[in-house]
């Protein structure tokens, strides 16, 4: 081709040279052919240049026909599923056929003496003993420390409230006795009333109070031993001492009611101890006994107002000795309220009054609440010595005896004991190889049909690297690992071919998993939730600090599920949850591991595999790129050119239901290429004098001008940008004619001048995005001519240049159908529109000197 290119522009020069000189001349010494010699010369290479450029052109449509049809290869498929089956398949390659379950088909004996470990037998005793532990627990100080502050604060609110109802008692104890004057501040006010009636008439109830008295139908012990008193003393006493001793009962139950009310209020805002504690391990119920004392306005404490002061010093005494020697003990998390209850009545039996143990225990319930903790570190010292103390399962056979029998079932032991003599009959299973390949075909084929409805444009380096990401998850666990590598995979999945690929891969190695690999189900479910949230979310990411805050996310949802798993398994029982935290954390931390492999390892797939992922099209549309940069500095006008045609491309590829990031990088570098003579290109020039019009030879302004295609793919491969990105830089123009050149050198020659010499050299468009920035890149400089065009104008316009490369069968592979052309038009020019609004004519304002 290079061969045809430099002859056809050597004829051309020696044409030029002849119709220059116009007869035959002598050129440096050298002879000159005639001009009709050259024309006809020319004319047979052209032809054999245009059959030369076809045949070039058509293997590349027939390559792209191939991408589009060959979105499964049988050679691929084939690979597929051979490296699935037997990577995953191994387990049929040395599978004993006599089993645990199976019928025994004949009695077999023991070859020779064995003692064989059971270790499996073993693992899950030790698992049990590990599970069924009940954890070492501590004294939490910090909770005893509060329990002690809150008794001693409820003590001294009782002592500022026997302060408020002192004096008591409020008289002689040979007036009224003790027991009397309880009941005579405690009494209602009608038993009060009751008692006054019924005095002497040296002081009538009229005199005292406004409203009559009421007599009970049937007077209490109480009220009838108080009454009693009173007239005793009222016999032996003068009227105004009775006076004086009724001011006295009715001052001190003013100042009993007025404690009760501060103490109801107390009680009621939890001052003086807590209707219900708490504590770290959760709510701690109130006992029966509490409810009741709890359940009156004073909280079941008004006996201590009235205690006499020896019995309150020894109360106070006895409640804190009860209090340090319950603590002592200990109070585990879970302690049924019944028996605290028992062991606070039994405390403070030998040490209250029992006048004010009832209400001395409701206050300590009150106040005590659970303070032993779990000891992590002796727990799982206790756990490993418990699980060291549990002897391996040991099974042992003499020479002789019988391991199974002819028709028995074949247990754990009896399989041991089998394989270990080499007599459980291991082999190649071809039946089940076989029916596992079959199920891999149906794995693989699912994910063909998903790739083919969300990702159609898959090459055969993409399959090879699904392909080893998915390899990578069995290699793992046949090296006993009991981590998968399933977020790494979702991860990286979902950021390369979008969340419908990432998903399925994800889901079908969680599928077929289990099928030939021992893994556990907990490490698999919460591996695969992780990869599926990765898979599902990583296609939306735009940058590489998403993808990190997507990592955390995975890790949190791995760690979470782990532990639910485990919860609901019942591997938390024993009070063991704290082991159990210990490891969903870990396991979280895995979670992030895998997403750090992924994020570390997504760049270098993206380059080795050629990968445009919307991560990596984000990065490269950054201007400060050098590329974009130099353009942006040394060829400005192109760069404002770029950027024009970027928006009308991408507005037109979101309205067609194209790749908009793939649009709007591979417009960004589309012309890079005019880097290498920005001064040949008029967007650049700036006022300046046309170079073109100095050189005044179009066959060079033509290279120049086509060279920037060639250009541009030198510093596309320089600066490693992705194949889908360079595309863009020959396809936006195609075989286009360089219509200015061309007709400039048909005004200078009297002969045609063959078209393809003002042609580039291709290829067309093979996509639709670069379909679409061809069409963009042609109505822009059409568009931005247009100064005071109508819509119907402009419109009118870009679509003869639409139809223009539709005839030219610019379009024929890119995937572009006619129907869409009207289409892309009307966006073309509603672009246009918001670029060339119009404003206001602001008016000239003169300035006053």
């Amino acid at each position: 081709m290079k061969m045809l290119h430099s002859m056809t522009q050597h004829l051309n020069n020696l044409r030029r040279s002849a119709s220059a000189c116009a007869l035959k001349k002598t050129i440096g010494g050298a002879s000159v052919l005639s001009e009709p010699a050259i024309n006809l010369l020319q004319k047979k290479f052209s032809a054999l240049l245009r059959s030369a450029n076809c045949s070039q052109r058509q293997p590349k449509r027939y390559s792209s026909t191939c991408a589009r049809t060959r979105n499964c290869p049988t050679v691929v498929f084939v690979v597929a599923v051979a490296s699935l089956t037997s990577v995953l398949g191994y387990r049929f390659y040395n599978q004993p056929k006599l089993v645990v379950g199976t019928v025994a088909p004949q009695t077999i004996w023991a070859p020779e003496d064995a003692t064989v470990e059971d270790t499996k037998t073993t693992e899950a005793k030790r698992k049990a003993v590990r599970r069924n532990l009940a954890p070492a627990l501590m004294v939490d100080r910090e909770v005893d420390r509060q329990i002690y502050q809150q008794l001693q604060e409820s003590i001294d609110k009782i002592n500022s409230l026997r302060q408020l109802l002192a004096p008591f008692p409020f008289t002689n104890t040979s007036t009224l006795s003790i027991s009397t004057q309880l009941y005579l501040l405690e009494t209602p006010e009608w038993q009060w009333r009751t008692v006054l009636a019924n005095l002497d008439a040296h002081r009538t109830t009229d005199e005292l109070f406004s409203t009559p008295a009421v007599a009970p139908s049937s007077p209490s012990a109480e009220l009838q031993r108080a009454i009693t008193e009173l007239q005793a003393y009222q016999r032996t006493a003068y009227s105004a001492n009775l006076s004086a001793l009724i001011d006295q009962i009715t001052q001190a139950r003013q100042r009993y009611q007025k404690a009760l009310s501060v103490l109801s209020q107390e009680c009621k805002d939890e001052g003086i101890g807590s209707l219900v504690s708490q504590s770290a391990t959760g709510v701690y119920v109130r006992s029966a006994m509490l409810s009741n004392a709890l359940d009156t306005p004073d909280c079941g404490y008004a006996a201590f107002l009235v205690a006499s002061q020896s019995d309150w010093q020894k109360t106070q005494t006895g409640i804190r000795n009860a209090a340090e020697l319950i603590l002592t003990q200990g109070i585990p998390p879970g302690l049924p309220p019944s028996h605290l209850q028992e062991t606070a009545s039994i405390q403070v039996q030998n040490q209250v009054p029992q006048s004010l143990q009832s209400s001395a225990t409701a206050l300590l319930i009150s106040l005590l609440e659970p303070n032993l903790k779990q000891d992590a570190a002796q727990t799982q010292r206790l756990a490993e010595q418990a699980v060291q103390a549990v002897p391996p399962e040991i099974i042992q056979v003499r020479r002789g005896e019988i391991v199974v029998r002819a028709g028995e079932v074949i247990t754990q032991p009896d399989f041991l004991l089998l394989d270990y003599f080499n007599l459980s009959r291991r082999g190649l299973n071809w039946l089940g190889l076989i029916g596992f390949a079959g199920v891999n075909c149906l794995g693989v084929s699912a994910f063909w049909l998903v790739q083919r409805r969300f990702h159609p444009g898959m090459r055969r380096r993409d399959y090879i690297m699904v392909l080893l990401l998915t390899l990578s998850t069995p290699l793992m666990v046949s090296l006993g690992w009991h981590y998968t590598s399933l977020p790494a995979i979702g991860l990286l999945m979902g950021s390369f071919y979008g969340s419908a690929l990432g998903v399925t891969t994800v889901g079908l190695i969680a599928l077929f998993l289990p099928v030939s690999l021992p893994i556990s189900w907990e490490h698999l479910l919460a591996d695969a939730v992780g990869g599926l949230l990765g898979g599902l979310m990583a296609g939306r990411m735009r940058s590489r600090e998403e993808l990190a805050l997507l990592g955390v996310a995975v890790g949190l949802a791995e760690g979470t599920v782990y532990l639910l798993l485990n919860l609901t398994m019942g591997a938390a029982s024993g009070l063991l949850w704290y082991a159990l935290l210990r490891k969903a954390a870990l396991y979280s931390l895995t979670g992030l591991a895998w997403s750090v492999v992924a994020l570390g390892l997504s760049p270098y797939l993206e380059h080795l595999f050629d990968l445009v992922t919307s991560i990596r099209l984000s990065e490269l549309a950054n201007p400060n790129r050098p590329l974009l940069k130099r353009l942006a500095e040394e060829a400005a006008g192109t760069f404002q050119h770029t950027l024009f045609v970027a928006t009308l491309a991408e507005a037109a590829a979101k309205a067609l239901g194209c790749n908009v990031e793939l649009v709007r990088t591979g417009t960004l570098y589309h012309d890079i290429g005019k880097l290498h003579d920005p001064q040949g290109f008029i967007e650049n020039q700036m006022g300046k004098p046309n170079k073109h019009d100095a050189i005044n030879d179009p066959w060079k302004s033509a290279e120049i001008i086509k060279k920037h295609v060639t250009e541009g793919l030198a510093m596309a491969r320089k600066h490693r940008l992705p194949k889908a990105i360079c595309a863009f830089i020959p396809e936006h123009q195609g075989t286009m004619l360089i219509a200015y050149f061309h007709h400039k050198a048909q005004q200078e020659s009297s002969e045609p001048i063959p078209e393809d010499d003002f042609r580039y050299d291709g290829p067309i468009p093979q996509s639709r995005e670069t379909g679409i920035v061809m069409l963009a890149d042609s109505c822009e400089a059409a568009l931005r001519s247009l100064k005071d065009a109508s819509y119907d104008e402009a419109l009118l316009m870009v679509n003869k240049i639409l139809k223009a490369r539709w005839l030219d069968n610019q379009l024929v592979d890119s995937g572009l159908r006619r129907e869409e052309m009207p289409l892309i038009a009307e966006i073309f020019v509603q672009v246009w529109q918001q670029f060339h609004h119009k404003r206001i004519a602001y008016p000239k304002i003169g300035v006053k000197t």
